[in-house]
């Protein structure tokens, strides 16, 4: 008889990374390097529809249903000569949801905003670095803590 493992499911997660300063970076290329220092975008992948999703939403500066997002990222991404590629409606949602997990934007009745209609530095400092970091962290500890006393 096999035994059943329960799967490892992440109850939050983020990944960090440290770039360059963003002085020379404007409009798309600098909410590329946003996604990839958040970890919502991986180096080198071609995939990057996260970053017209993000950008339309920073624009639009008001609710958005997913149609309509989906919408402004195909404008978006013709206008910057980029392939069509993950602009299917199950992918934005995808990734919607992705922006949601890491509490930058948030979903009222079916429209998506920026959480609390605040703008992204709040955000990051308020749900990221004050909340979701510290929660993520202060578990790890939790494990190192244990782990040093079962070894």
């Amino acid at each position: 008889m096999t035994k059943t493992i329960a799967k490892d499911t992440a109850l939050a997660e983020i990944t960090l990374r440290r770039y360059e300063k963003p002085e020379n970076f404007k409009g798309r290329d600098l909410a590329r390097k946003l996604c990839l220092s958040l970890g919502l975008l991986q180096a080198g992948d071609s995939r990057d529809v996260i970053v017209d999703v993000l950008s339309v939403v920073l624009k639009a500066k008001k609710e958005l249903s997913s149609e309509e997002i989906e919408k402004l990222v195909i404008e978006e991404r013709k206008k910057h000569k980029l392939p069509l590629l993950g602009i299917a409606s199950s992918n934005i949602r995808r990734q919607l949801k992705r922006l949601r997990d890491i509490l930058i934007l948030e979903k009222v009745a079916n429209n998506y905003r920026m959480n609390e209609n605040a703008s992204l530095s709040e955000l990051f400092e308020e749900k990221i670095e004050r909340f979701l970091i510290p929660s993520i962290t202060s578990r790890i500890k939790e494990y190192v803590k244990k782990i040093d006393e079962e070894f």
